[in-house]
């Protein structure tokens, strides 16, 4: 039987609920009739989500060990949009071009909004000389904390965890029991009403029971994801019917709505204890109450096209009783044993904030974010990673490229690229996939999808180092960041972050036109979990990002052991010029940190206020932003305007 990793994760209490980003779903037990919309079946009744839920249940009391999971990066697609007006001004950078993704600052070209974890800052930025703030959107009760937000036109959306006591709905409630209080955490979206930037007036809150997971915006129409666990002890110890999720829009009522049994659906093949609740609203309809589809499980990573949401799950398969431990290169006192791991698809359709299921699809291997998955003239192509990298055997780590039809079936397929390494980026444009391994050396492969039946590798390149993120500078050029490398015996080493514009034009012989590496071992970059933190503009051949970079003493140079960790020297912002005459210029290194605070800083360093995590530009002007203080500048950074401090 094939089981979500989680399954195959918990421990022997069942006081432990793992809460993953998102998990599986799926049925056994007594099937429910399909919902005659989505064609998937209902949960339909407490008695049937207990059935549902039971072997989960029972496996709480098993603890079967696994692999690892490996850590997964983000990467990114190329951003720069124009106002209508004459203010040409930066854009947080998404995956989709026309899905735009929440991220902790935006800017409309004229002002910044930013969220922090206690409040959200409206500040007139532009022109630089006169920058203030107009407005701070506080939540003194301390229940609500920003996360990510959106601007849009005269509407700011801002998206953030809830907790709050509230009364258990009424018919779940025991008849001899006055009803009882639990605190609730829950998935808020605050709508307001920005016309008058000085007094944002709040218009609408919508809000899910819940952990959040993601957003996505196409136009008008907003779709918030959350991940709820469900308490199986309460499930099956409790005496008392056990109610489904909350929900809440202050559209139709400021009280809390139970989500009944018989609107929960279920995928089939792979349930798991979990809620997944995507929330639609239509911006442009405040009148138009919200939509809510809620999913008995979860799942591990979300792609969304412009019309379609995918949720990814990795399920993996329990090895059999008899199964021998793995050959590894190394000998550990315990290795589990091997599993062979797939990536279930399932695919939604989208349109004025409602979402229909479409069809699932499921192909070999585990992905490693949402970048592994693209949608291309009615195709979905899907890159994995099957095995493991420490392994010697036949279930040693390979790399697979599938291509998948209408119906989501497999249509073609590219296996076993690079054994031995996994994959550390992916990137998709048009017809061709960009795909980054890594174990000793970075291997660059250029993979043709011109005919989505016979998927093929057209060039390779290796070189030290490895790329956890790859972002497009033209259709014949393509920029890797991560991590410099030096190979010791059979181990690799990362050292200080580098940066490579790739060459592609000669796809048969992939070539790496310029690079540079910043610091030593140590180096970092939001960047390369995080594909919001780059600026990037081809026209002003501007490349920006924040990076704490951790540098060798004299000491260290001299004795060259590549094992060894910098010390602390710059958090702030690098700021290049890129084009492809010279490659990579440093402009500038931009840094909000006092000359005293450095004086503070010892090996390492902390995240201070002042840790640039964002750069933008509206027009000419350089803004770089941290929770303390805005800087602006002009482009080149050779000459600053104004500094405003947020603090209070």
């Amino acid at each position: 039987m094939k089981k979500s990793w989680r399954a195959l994760l918990v421990a022997a209490s069942f006081t432990l609920a793992i809460i993953p980003l998102f998990g599986g779903n799926g049925a056994m037990g007594e099937e429910a009739p399909p919902h005659p919309k989505e064609g998937l079946p209902v949960v339909g009744s407490y008695t049937q989500l207990k059935k549902l839920l039971e072997t989960q249940w029972q496996n709480q009391n098993t603890i079967v060990y696994a692999p690892v999971m490996e850590s997964a990066a983000v990467s990114a697609a190329p951003q720069a949009k124009t106002r209508e007006t004459s203010l040409d001004y930066s854009t947080t950078n998404t995956q989709v071009q026309g899905v735009d993704e929440a991220d902790i600052v935006k800017t409309d070209g004229s002002h910044i909004y930013q969220a922090t974890a206690q409040e959200v800052r409206i500040i007139q930025a532009y022109p630089a000389t006169r920058m203030k703030i107009s407005s701070r959107i506080t939540y003194d009760n301390g229940l609500f904390h920003p996360v990510e937000l959106y601007v849009d036109g005269d509407q700011l959306i801002v998206i953030g965890q809830n907790r709050e006591s509230v009364n258990q709905p009424a018919p779940f409630v025991s008849k001899r029991r006055l009803p009882t209080y639990h605190e609730k955490q829950t998935v808020k979206a605050m709508i307001y009403d920005i016309r008058d930037k000085s007094h944002p007036q709040l218009t609408r809150q919508v809000e899910v029971e819940g952990q959040y997971l993601t957003s996505r915006k196409m136009g008008p129409n907003l779709y918030v994801t959350a991940n709820q666990y469900v308490n199986t002890y309460e499930i099956f110890e409790g005496k008392e019917e056990f109610p489904g999720p909350l929900y809440r829009d202050s559209a139709q009522s400021d009280q809390y709505q139970t989500v009944p049994y018989s609107d929960i659906r279920y995928f089939p093949e792979n349930v798991q204890p979990d809620y997944l609740l995507v929330a639609g609203v239509n911006l442009d309809r405040p009148q138009q109450k919200m939509s809510l589809h809620t999913y008995l499980g979860a799942g591990e990573n979300v792609y969304a096209s412009t019309d379609h949401l995918y949720v990814a799950v990795t399920e993996y398969e329990a090895p059999p009783k008899n199964a021998q431990p793995a050959q590894t290169s190394f000998a550990p006192r315990f290795m589990p044993v091997p599993m062979k791991s797939d990536t279930t698809v399932y695919r939604f359709g989208m349109a004025d904030g409602l979402l229909t299921y479409s069809g699932k699809g499921t192909v070999p291997g585990r992905i490693l974010n949402q970048f592994s998955l693209d949608e291309h003239d009615g195709y979905l192509r899907i890159a994995t990673t099957t095995g493991d990298m420490w392994r010697t055997d036949e279930n040693t780590s390979k790399n697979n490229l599938y291509v998948l039809d209408q119906k989501l079936q497999a249509y073609g397929k590219l296996e076993g690229i690079a054994p031995g390494e996994r994959i550390f980026s992916v990137r998709f444009m048009g017809n061709r996939a960009y795909m980054v391994t890594f174990k000793k050396v970075d291997p660059l492969f250029v993979i043709d999808l011109a005919k989505p039946s016979s998927p093929a590798i057209l060039g390779a390149l290796k070189i030290p180092g490895y790329s956890d993120y790859l972002h497009p500078y033209d259709e014949n050029h393509i920029i890797g960041f991560g991590k410099d490398a030096e190979s010791d015996k059979d181990m690799a080493f990362y050292q200080g972050m580098k940066i490579a514009l790739f060459d592609v034009t000669d796809v048969k012989h992939p070539k790496e036109q310029y690079k540079t590496v910043i610091g030593d071992r140590g180096t970092d970059s939001e960047l390369l979990t995080n594909h919001k933190a780059l600026l990037f503009s081809k026209e002003k051949e501007l490349l920006a990002f924040p990076v704490t970079v951790m540098e060798w003493t004299a000491e260290q140079k001299a004795q060259n052991d590549i094992h060894a960790y910098g010390q602390f020297a710059f958090q702030g912002a690098y700021v290049y010029q890129l084009n492809l005459k010279s490659g990579f210029t440093l402009q500038s290194k931009i840094t909000h940190l006092s000359d005293e605070e450095m004086k503070k800083s010892g090996d390492g360093w902390y995240n201070s206020q002042n840790n640039i995590n964002r750069i933008l530009t509206i027009n000419d002007t350089l803004y770089t932003v941290s929770e303390g203080k805005v800087m602006a500048q002009d482009l080149s950074g050779k000459r600053q305007l104004a500094t405003l401090p947020l603090t209070k």
